[in-house]
């Protein structure tokens, strides 16, 4: 333990070759454009349901419909992370990205073709099969291809970069809304969802599975233990705590970034445009763009500092920040984000203290869970919190038609601290080589 301790001393670049930054750009651009078409839907979701839902529908139907849709994503996320943890365990962590990526990319171009809200909900659940399945294989992947003291800064930038996914979604969209009217153009804005299906070739051709799977599926084998076993989760007192200690830990933050963080596009829009939906314009929807953007660089620099927190501090001390940093900070951008320029400065530090959270997810999940389990475990925890979680964006519409934007977003802030009751049962993997 001694000599790997000694690992985290050494600057994290330190020994990585051509490869190791080949399989950390696929890392990053997997979950980047998986980010992407998440934020377009962000986007879109409230002219798609507008359109679909006709002209009688009023600004509070589209509220709850907006919940419900969201809702279905969820679903999907959850179900596709489930299914393909296990996948990614039994058939390999390349194999799996691909599967996952040409999901998500194909139907997020069929979003657009959608001609009633029920289609369009359905599209949305079997993107989030796709998106659900990417993550789980794509940090497992990043973990068994880096030395120990790369892995928790390698993984962090994979989730940092996500935001970048969120930036070009907002990049996007602002240069729609500069040539089409918003509520035209949210079609196109899924039609060019489908671009992430190219990433396929460049994994297919040059990116191999991890020694470390391989020798773990010829080892199970040999013992005749099953690769992506979902109950040797439960089996194991050890991994029976590291399970639930991740499922409370992502609930936390995936209610806290779809119950509560999704909706500041929605808020700056009703303080911009008190009339409602008549009342939107484009010049509305460029500033939400820049104002979404300043929340995604505040992502990116929070889950990146989450990666060098859980390097020096340790993964344990770096949560207990992120998580208090959640608790003050979400409140605080709902009560204080009265105009334009408020909302550039705390969309920003949300996203901040949101991301580092998610950034923890990345680095801490992968080392709680034995190699032949370790996709299966990921995936477990980061999807099974969605299942937990995916009614949160639906109480959160209700209770905002009921009691505004605002009020539901101090009511839902509270479940940080269950995050931080899940931290005195976690285990430290600070300086400790993976589980094999």
């Amino acid at each position: 333990m001694s000599g790997e301790l000694l690992t985290e001393n050494k600057s994290w670049r330190e020994g990585l070759t051509g490869y190791h930054y080949l399989v950390l750009a696929v890392a990053i651009m997997g979950w980047m454009f998986d980010t992407m078409d998440q934020c377009l839907f962000v986007f879109a979701r409230q002219h798609a349901l507008s359109e679909l839902l006709g002209p009688t529908a009023t600004a509070a139907d589209i509220t709850r419909c907006t919940g419900t849709v969201t809702m279905c994503l969820m679903f999907g996320w959850a179900v596709g992370g489930l299914v393909f943890g296990m996948i990614g365990d039994y058939l390999g962590r390349t194999r799996t990205m691909m599967i996952t990526i040409l999901m998500y990319a194909i139907f997020t171009g069929l979003s657009g073709l959608a001609q009633t809200w029920v289609q369009f909900a359905v599209f949305r659940f079997l993107v989030g099969l796709g998106v659900g399945g990417e993550f789980a294989a794509g940090a497992a992947l990043v973990a068994e291809s880096f030395p120990a003291h790369a892995r928790a800064v390698a993984l962090s930038i994979v989730q940092a970069m996500s935001a970048l996914g969120n930036v070009t979604a907002g990049v996007i969209n602002l240069a729609m809304a500069s040539v089409i009217s918003p509520a035209e153009g949210w079609r196109w804005l899924f039609f060019i969802g489908i671009i992430p299906a190219f990433l396929v070739i460049i994994i297919f051709f040059f990116v191999h599975e991890p020694e470390s799977w391989v020798q773990a599926r010829s080892k199970a084998k040999g013992a005749g233990l099953g690769m992506g076993n979902m109950l040797g989760l439960f089996t194991d007192k050890t991994l029976l705590r590291n399970t639930i200690v991740g499922v409370l830990l992502a609930s936390v933050g995936v209610i806290g970034f779809w119950g509560i963080g999704v909706w500041s596009g929605e808020l700056l829009r009703k303080i911009l445009n008190p009339d409602g939906l008549a009342g939107l314009k484009a010049v509305t929807e460029q500033k939400v763009s820049y104002a979404l953007m300043s929340q995604n660089f505040g992502s990116f620099l929070g889950a990146l500092l989450y990666g060098y927190m859980a390097r020096s501090l340790g993964r344990r001390p770096a949560f207990a920040i992120s998580l208090l940093g959640c608790l003050i900070i979400i409140p605080s951008a709902f009560f204080f984000t009265n105009s334009f320029p408020t909302a550039m400065i705390f969309f920003f530090l949300m996203g901040f203290a949101l991301l580092a959270v998610f950034g923890g997810y990345a680095v801490y999940f992968p080392e709680l869970f034995p190699t032949r389990l370790r996709a299966t475990g990921t995936g477990f925890c980061y999807n099974s919190a969605r299942f937990i979680s995916a009614f949160a964006p639906a109480i959160f519409g209700g209770l905002a038609a009921s009691y505004g934007l605002r009020n539901a977003a101090y009511m839902i802030s509270m479940v940080f601290i269950i995050g931080l009751f899940a931290l005195i049962f976690a285990p430290e993997t600070k300086g400790k080589p993976l589980m094999e």
